[in-house]
């Protein structure tokens, strides 16, 4: 099953790690049991094409419209690159603000207004980058018919805002899946697959730790 393959894979090169005795601290001050960097699957040839191999079969089922993928600077860049060309479709991305100099760009690459537009995350937590991007290739004219990422936590509040940003996503695999597969792979222990999900519903207040 793909969403086990990416997973594994994930937890193979240490993309996404798991630490509920030692917390890791988000920039937000938020105590976490997981490290996330999907940066390391572009550094795995073997995770790097199960990678864009599943981006380009989520986009085909879910998207099979899609005329152009657009990244989300700076993670989603080199995947949307990567499987636009194994889709022969043209991309671009979008900056997290305009450009100060030059043609002050905040997308860039050809983007055509009407054009229907498939924006690529490498993860979505509370999904604030990737519905930037969305609302910015809005603001351009482009159809946005929707978001393929690699990984998603699955937490509320980012469920909450892509609801309101009437926007779908789709990922390779999910906090669930690989909570389940990191302790079937001796990462973590059973017991401890409760306190992640408990994270995953509660991240802000840690009450996971006791969970």
């Amino acid at each position: 099953m793909l969403e086990t393959r990416i997973a594994k894979d994930l937890l193979r090169i240490g993309a996404v790690f798991f630490r509920p005795d030692e917390p890791f601290t988000w920039a937000s001050g938020i105590q976490s049991p997981v490290y996330c960097d999907n940066r390391l699957t572009l550094t795995a040839p073997d995770v790097r094409t199960d990678v864009e191999e599943g981006l380009k079969s989520l986009i085909e089922t879910h998207y099979p419209e899609a005329e152009v993928l657009m990244g989300t600077s700076t993670a989603g860049i080199a995947h949307a690159a990567i499987t636009a060309h194994l889709m022969g479709l043209p991309m671009g991305y979008v900056r997290s603000g305009a450009k100060d100099h030059g043609r002050k760009n905040r997308i860039e690459g050809r983007l055509l207004p009407g054009q229907k537009a498939v924006v690529v995350e490498d993860l979505i937590s509370t999904g604030g980058s990737a519905i930037e991007t969305v609302e910015a290739l809005r603001e351009a004219g482009a159809e946005v018919l929707g978001i393929v990422s690699i990984f998603t936590y699955g937490m509320q509040k980012g469920l909450d805002r892509l609801e309101a940003a009437k926007v779908k996503n789709v990922s390779l695999t999910n906090f669930d899946v690989i909570a389940r597969a990191a302790a079937e792979e001796g990462y973590i222990r059973e017991e401890d697959i409760r306190r992640l999900i408990a994270f995953r519903d509660r991240p802000e207040d840690g009450s996971w730790r006791e969970a």
